[in-house]
Protein backbone atom coordinates (compact mmCIF):
# COMPACT_ATOMS: atom_id res chain seq x y z
CA UNK A 1 0.00 0.00 0.00
CA UNK A 2 2.73 1.88 1.10
CA UNK A 3 4.74 1.58 -2.56
CA UNK A 4 1.49 2.01 -4.06
CA UNK A 5 1.11 5.55 -2.26
CA UNK A 6 4.67 6.72 -3.16
CA UNK A 7 4.34 6.05 -6.80
CA UNK A 8 1.67 8.33 -7.25
CA UNK A 9 3.19 10.92 -5.44
CA UNK A 10 6.11 10.17 -7.61
CA UNK A 11 3.86 10.77 -10.81
CA UNK A 12 1.87 13.27 -9.46
CA UNK A 13 5.43 15.41 -9.64
CA UNK A 14 4.97 16.59 -5.65
CA UNK A 15 7.94 14.50 -4.22
CA UNK A 16 10.28 17.87 -4.25
CA UNK A 17 7.70 18.92 -1.39
CA UNK A 18 8.35 16.13 1.00
CA UNK A 19 12.01 16.98 2.83
CA UNK A 20 13.45 17.11 6.00
CA UNK A 21 16.47 19.54 6.85
CA UNK A 22 19.51 19.49 9.14
CA UNK A 23 20.98 22.87 10.21
CA UNK A 24 24.02 21.16 11.52
CA UNK A 25 24.58 17.80 10.67
CA UNK A 26 27.33 17.54 13.14
CA UNK A 27 27.31 19.37 16.09
CA UNK A 28 29.54 19.43 19.19
CA UNK A 29 28.45 19.66 22.62
CA UNK A 30 30.01 19.68 26.00
CA UNK A 31 29.81 17.26 28.70
CA UNK A 32 27.08 18.53 31.06
CA UNK A 33 25.88 20.79 28.93
CA UNK A 34 22.61 21.28 26.39
CA UNK A 35 22.43 20.50 22.66
CA UNK A 36 20.11 21.32 19.96
CA UNK A 37 19.06 19.93 16.34
CA UNK A 38 17.90 22.52 14.74
CA UNK A 39 15.65 20.86 11.79
CA UNK A 40 13.10 21.68 9.34
CA UNK A 41 10.49 19.41 6.89
CA UNK A 42 7.78 19.99 4.51
CA UNK A 43 5.65 17.47 2.75
CA UNK A 44 2.30 18.23 0.57
CA UNK A 45 -0.10 20.11 1.13
CA UNK A 46 -2.28 18.06 0.72
CA UNK A 47 -1.26 15.68 3.73
CA UNK A 48 -1.68 16.38 7.48
CA UNK A 49 1.00 15.23 9.87
CA UNK A 50 -0.24 12.68 12.68
CA UNK A 51 3.38 12.01 14.61
CA UNK A 52 6.72 12.74 14.88
CA UNK A 53 9.66 11.23 16.28
CA UNK A 54 13.38 11.10 16.60
CA UNK A 55 15.45 7.98 16.58
CA UNK A 56 18.77 7.15 17.14
CA UNK A 57 21.50 4.70 15.23
CA UNK A 58 22.11 1.34 17.79
CA UNK A 59 23.92 -1.33 17.04
CA UNK A 60 22.10 -4.54 18.27
CA UNK A 61 22.80 -8.41 17.84
CA UNK A 62 25.60 -7.36 15.08
CA UNK A 63 22.34 -4.89 13.20
CA UNK A 64 22.39 -1.10 12.97
CA UNK A 65 18.97 0.06 13.96
CA UNK A 66 16.98 3.01 14.33
CA UNK A 67 15.81 3.15 18.04
CA UNK A 68 13.33 5.38 19.22
CA UNK A 69 14.37 8.30 21.96
CA UNK A 70 11.72 7.20 23.72
CA UNK A 71 12.43 3.61 23.93
CA UNK A 72 15.77 4.07 25.62
CA UNK A 73 15.80 4.92 29.04
CA UNK A 74 19.15 7.04 29.48
CA UNK A 75 17.67 9.66 27.36
CA UNK A 76 14.52 9.71 29.93
CA UNK A 77 13.99 13.34 30.87
CA UNK A 78 16.66 14.84 28.98
CA UNK A 79 15.04 15.01 25.27
CA UNK A 80 12.73 18.04 24.97
CA UNK A 81 10.89 18.33 21.38
CA UNK A 82 11.19 22.11 20.50
CA UNK A 83 8.96 21.67 17.23
CA UNK A 84 5.59 20.86 15.94
CA UNK A 85 3.32 19.33 13.31
CA UNK A 86 3.72 21.51 10.72
CA UNK A 87 7.05 22.22 10.22
CA UNK A 88 9.95 22.58 12.85
CA UNK A 89 11.38 19.25 13.69
CA UNK A 90 14.06 21.08 15.89
CA UNK A 91 15.11 18.95 19.60
CA UNK A 92 17.08 19.56 22.91
CA UNK A 93 19.13 16.85 24.96
CA UNK A 94 19.98 18.27 28.06
CA UNK A 95 22.73 17.32 30.24
CA UNK A 96 24.53 15.36 27.39
CA UNK A 97 26.79 12.20 28.24
CA UNK A 98 29.54 10.97 26.38
CA UNK A 99 27.01 8.15 25.42
CA UNK A 100 24.88 10.08 23.76
CA UNK A 101 27.60 10.40 20.83
CA UNK A 102 25.84 9.24 17.98
CA UNK A 103 23.99 9.34 14.81
CA UNK A 104 20.34 10.79 15.17
CA UNK A 105 17.63 10.54 12.33
CA UNK A 106 13.98 12.46 12.31
CA UNK A 107 10.99 11.01 11.06
CA UNK A 108 7.60 12.18 10.67
CA UNK A 109 4.15 10.37 9.49
CA UNK A 110 1.43 11.71 7.74
CA UNK A 111 -1.99 10.18 7.70
CA UNK A 112 -1.55 8.14 4.65
CA UNK A 113 2.48 7.96 4.64
CA UNK A 114 5.72 8.19 6.18
CA UNK A 115 8.76 9.94 5.79
CA UNK A 116 12.70 9.75 7.34
CA UNK A 117 15.06 12.10 7.18
CA UNK A 118 17.77 10.40 4.15
CA UNK A 119 20.58 12.13 6.12
CA UNK A 120 21.56 12.26 10.27
CA UNK A 121 22.85 14.19 12.68
CA UNK A 122 26.16 12.88 14.01
CA UNK A 123 26.43 14.44 17.76
CA UNK A 124 30.12 14.54 18.94
CA UNK A 125 30.43 14.82 23.12
CA UNK A 126 34.03 16.28 24.83
CA UNK A 127 34.36 16.95 27.59
CA UNK A 128 35.63 20.71 28.51
CA UNK A 129 39.24 20.13 29.35
CA UNK A 130 42.73 22.28 29.09
CA UNK A 131 46.01 22.17 27.89
CA UNK A 132 48.82 23.73 28.09
CA UNK A 133 51.96 23.00 25.55
CA UNK A 134 54.71 21.99 26.55
CA UNK A 135 53.73 21.21 29.87
CA UNK A 136 57.46 21.83 31.22
CA UNK A 137 59.47 24.82 29.50
CA UNK A 138 62.44 26.64 30.58
CA UNK A 139 62.16 30.36 30.91
CA UNK A 140 61.92 32.32 27.69
CA UNK A 141 60.70 29.03 25.76
CA UNK A 142 56.83 29.53 24.13
CA UNK A 143 53.80 28.18 25.84
CA UNK A 144 50.68 27.50 23.79
CA UNK A 145 47.02 27.26 25.93
CA UNK A 146 44.67 25.02 24.06
CA UNK A 147 40.92 24.77 25.02
CA UNK A 148 38.51 21.57 24.35
CA UNK A 149 35.12 23.47 24.15
CA UNK A 150 33.42 22.08 20.79
CA UNK A 151 35.63 25.57 19.23
CA UNK A 152 33.33 27.99 21.55
CA UNK A 153 34.97 31.11 22.17
CA UNK A 154 37.06 30.58 25.41
CA UNK A 155 38.74 32.37 28.29
CA UNK A 156 41.90 31.27 30.81
CA UNK A 157 42.74 31.51 33.99
CA UNK A 158 45.68 30.79 36.05
CA UNK A 159 45.40 30.49 39.91
CA UNK A 160 41.47 32.02 39.74
CA UNK A 161 42.91 35.24 37.71
CA UNK A 162 42.16 36.07 34.02
CA UNK A 163 45.24 35.51 31.30
CA UNK A 164 45.03 37.97 28.50
CA UNK A 165 47.19 35.85 25.74
CA UNK A 166 47.01 32.42 25.15
CA UNK A 167 49.95 32.08 23.48
CA UNK A 168 53.47 33.54 25.21
CA UNK A 169 56.84 33.32 26.25
CA UNK A 170 56.82 31.81 29.60
CA UNK A 171 58.73 33.60 32.66
CA UNK A 172 59.14 32.26 36.26
CA UNK A 173 55.92 34.18 37.63
CA UNK A 174 53.93 32.26 34.78
CA UNK A 175 54.40 28.67 36.76
CA UNK A 176 51.28 27.35 37.97
CA UNK A 177 47.56 25.79 37.28
CA UNK A 178 45.69 26.81 34.17
CA UNK A 179 41.99 25.95 33.61
CA UNK A 180 39.71 27.55 30.81
CA UNK A 181 36.27 27.80 31.06
CA UNK A 182 33.21 28.82 27.92
CA UNK A 183 33.04 32.53 27.62
CA UNK A 184 29.86 33.46 29.93
CA UNK A 185 30.25 30.60 31.65
CA UNK A 186 33.15 30.86 33.59
CA UNK A 187 32.08 29.43 36.90
CA UNK A 188 32.20 26.02 35.06
CA UNK A 189 36.01 25.50 34.74
CA UNK A 190 37.95 22.88 33.47
CA UNK A 191 40.25 21.13 35.26
CA UNK A 192 43.59 22.34 36.24
CA UNK A 193 46.61 21.98 34.03
CA UNK A 194 50.04 23.05 35.79
CA UNK A 195 52.50 24.50 34.26
CA UNK A 196 56.07 24.30 35.02
CA UNK A 197 58.78 27.10 34.48
CA UNK A 198 62.51 25.95 34.98
CA UNK A 199 65.47 28.30 35.03
CA UNK A 200 69.09 28.48 36.44
CA UNK A 201 69.88 29.31 40.43
CA UNK A 202 69.12 32.96 41.55
CA UNK A 203 69.36 35.48 44.15
CA UNK A 204 72.27 33.18 45.70
CA UNK A 205 72.57 34.23 49.20
CA UNK A 206 74.77 32.97 52.14
CA UNK A 207 74.98 33.57 55.98
CA UNK A 208 76.84 32.34 59.20
CA UNK A 209 75.72 31.55 62.32
CA UNK A 210 78.51 32.01 64.89
CA UNK A 211 78.84 33.08 68.64
CA UNK A 212 81.83 34.59 68.22
CA UNK A 213 84.08 31.84 70.54
CA UNK A 214 86.99 30.22 70.02
CA UNK A 215 86.05 26.18 69.27
CA UNK A 216 82.35 26.71 69.40
CA UNK A 217 80.53 25.34 65.69
CA UNK A 218 79.90 27.63 62.82
CA UNK A 219 76.94 27.13 60.25
CA UNK A 220 76.96 28.74 56.66
CA UNK A 221 74.05 28.07 55.49
CA UNK A 222 72.85 29.28 51.60
CA UNK A 223 70.06 29.68 49.74
CA UNK A 224 68.53 30.43 45.96
CA UNK A 225 65.75 30.33 43.83
CA UNK A 226 65.88 27.61 41.14
CA UNK A 227 63.90 24.89 39.19
CA UNK A 228 64.53 22.16 39.94
CA UNK A 229 66.35 22.57 42.92
CA UNK A 230 69.67 23.45 43.03
CA UNK A 231 72.87 21.86 44.55
CA UNK A 232 74.96 23.31 46.56
CA UNK A 233 79.35 23.75 46.98
CA UNK A 234 81.00 25.66 49.19
CA UNK A 235 84.60 27.23 48.69
CA UNK A 236 87.23 29.22 50.40
CA UNK A 237 89.68 31.59 49.25
CA UNK A 238 93.14 30.85 49.53
CA UNK A 239 95.60 32.72 51.29
CA UNK A 240 96.61 34.66 47.90
CA UNK A 241 93.18 35.90 47.29
CA UNK A 242 93.55 34.26 43.52
CA UNK A 243 92.64 30.85 43.83
CA UNK A 244 89.70 28.96 45.94
CA UNK A 245 89.62 25.68 47.12
CA UNK A 246 86.37 23.47 47.37
CA UNK A 247 85.74 22.67 51.10
CA UNK A 248 82.05 21.39 51.32
CA UNK A 249 78.89 20.67 49.48
CA UNK A 250 75.17 20.99 50.83
CA UNK A 251 73.12 24.02 51.68
CA UNK A 252 74.74 24.01 54.92
CA UNK A 253 78.51 24.17 55.91
CA UNK A 254 79.22 23.24 59.51
CA UNK A 255 82.80 23.66 61.16
CA UNK A 256 82.07 21.80 64.45
CA UNK A 257 84.73 23.18 66.32
CA UNK A 258 86.38 26.53 64.96
CA UNK A 259 90.10 27.25 65.39
CA UNK A 260 92.59 29.66 64.11
CA UNK A 261 92.88 27.80 60.75
CA UNK A 262 89.44 28.02 59.89
CA UNK A 263 89.64 31.86 59.78
CA UNK A 264 89.58 33.43 55.75
CA UNK A 265 86.66 34.13 53.24
CA UNK A 266 84.05 31.60 52.01
CA UNK A 267 81.20 31.97 49.55
CA UNK A 268 79.12 28.76 48.08
CA UNK A 269 77.76 27.56 44.50
CA UNK A 270 74.50 27.25 43.53
CA UNK A 271 74.42 24.96 40.39
CA UNK A 272 71.43 22.63 38.63
CA UNK A 273 70.94 21.18 34.85
CA UNK A 274 70.35 24.91 33.74
CA UNK A 275 73.37 26.66 35.18
CA UNK A 276 74.78 28.21 38.06
CA UNK A 277 75.41 31.36 40.13
CA UNK A 278 77.26 32.22 43.27
CA UNK A 279 76.39 34.09 46.37
CA UNK A 280 76.91 37.69 45.95
CA UNK A 281 78.90 38.07 49.43
CA UNK A 282 82.07 36.56 51.27
CA UNK A 283 81.62 35.31 54.45
CA UNK A 284 84.26 36.25 56.88
CA UNK A 285 85.43 33.71 59.69
CA UNK A 286 87.82 35.50 61.84
CA UNK A 287 88.99 33.31 65.57
CA UNK A 288 91.67 35.82 65.99
CA UNK A 289 89.21 38.97 65.69
CA UNK A 290 86.23 37.38 68.06
CA UNK A 291 88.85 35.99 70.57
CA UNK A 292 90.84 39.78 70.97
CA UNK A 293 87.03 41.45 70.92
CA UNK A 294 86.19 39.49 73.22
CA UNK A 295 89.11 40.28 75.55
CA UNK A 296 88.96 43.74 75.05
CA UNK A 297 84.88 43.29 76.04
CA UNK A 298 86.00 41.73 79.13
CA UNK A 299 88.87 44.50 80.35
CA UNK A 300 86.67 47.23 79.18
CA UNK A 301 83.77 45.85 82.14
CA UNK A 302 86.80 45.10 84.25
CA UNK A 303 87.51 48.95 84.52
CA UNK A 304 84.09 49.89 85.04
CA UNK A 305 83.98 47.89 87.64
CA UNK A 306 87.02 49.86 89.46
CA UNK A 307 85.47 53.15 88.33
CA UNK A 308 82.46 52.41 90.26
CA UNK A 309 84.38 51.13 93.11
CA UNK A 310 86.60 53.84 93.64
CA UNK A 311 83.92 56.53 93.05
CA UNK A 312 81.70 54.34 96.08
CA UNK A 313 84.61 55.02 98.55
CA UNK A 314 85.38 58.55 97.58
CA UNK A 315 81.51 59.18 98.34
CA UNK A 316 81.88 57.24 101.53
CA UNK A 317 85.09 59.47 103.22
CA UNK A 318 83.34 62.24 102.01
CA UNK A 319 79.75 61.28 103.61
CA UNK A 320 82.01 60.67 106.74
CA UNK A 321 84.31 63.75 106.88
CA UNK A 322 80.85 65.93 106.58
CA UNK A 323 79.20 64.25 109.71
CA UNK A 324 82.29 64.90 111.68
CA UNK A 325 82.46 68.36 110.74
CA UNK A 326 78.72 68.67 111.55
CA UNK A 327 78.86 67.51 114.91
CA UNK A 328 82.10 69.97 115.73
CA UNK A 329 79.73 72.86 114.57
CA UNK A 330 77.07 71.40 117.12
CA UNK A 331 79.44 71.46 119.82
CA UNK A 332 80.55 75.17 119.35
CA UNK A 333 77.32 76.35 119.16
CA UNK A 334 76.35 74.88 122.32
CA UNK A 335 74.34 77.71 124.78
CA UNK A 336 75.37 76.11 128.09
CA UNK A 337 78.28 78.80 129.03
CA UNK A 338 77.03 80.54 131.68
CA UNK A 339 78.54 78.09 134.49
CA UNK A 340 82.04 79.02 132.90
CA UNK A 341 83.81 81.60 135.85
CA UNK A 342 85.43 84.40 134.41
CA UNK A 343 87.45 87.41 135.55
CA UNK A 344 85.07 89.88 135.27
CA UNK A 345 82.55 87.66 137.51
CA UNK A 346 85.03 86.88 140.24
CA UNK A 347 85.76 90.68 140.77
CA UNK A 348 81.85 91.81 140.69
CA UNK A 349 81.72 88.57 143.47
CA UNK A 350 84.32 90.05 145.20
CA UNK A 351 82.75 93.78 145.56
CA UNK A 352 79.32 92.41 147.03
Amino acid sequence: MIAVLMLLILKSGTVSAWSVTLENPNPCALKGSSVEFRCSYNYSKQETVDKTTWHKGELKDGLWKRVKLSDLPSYENRTEYLGDLQHNCSLAIHDVQENDAGYYYFRFDTYTVGWRSKTSVYLSVKELSARVYPDTVRAGDTVTLECTSCQLPSVWFKDGRRVAKTEFQAQVEDAGNYACAVEGQESALSDPVALDVQYPPLSVSAEVSYSGKANSSVNLTCSSTANPPANYTWYKRTDSLSSTVQVGSGQVLSIPSVEQSHTGLYFCQARNQLGENNSTELLTVDVTDKTVNHFILLVGIGVKVVIIIMLTLVIIIWACRWRCSSAVDKEENHNDYENIPTAHTDRHLAQV
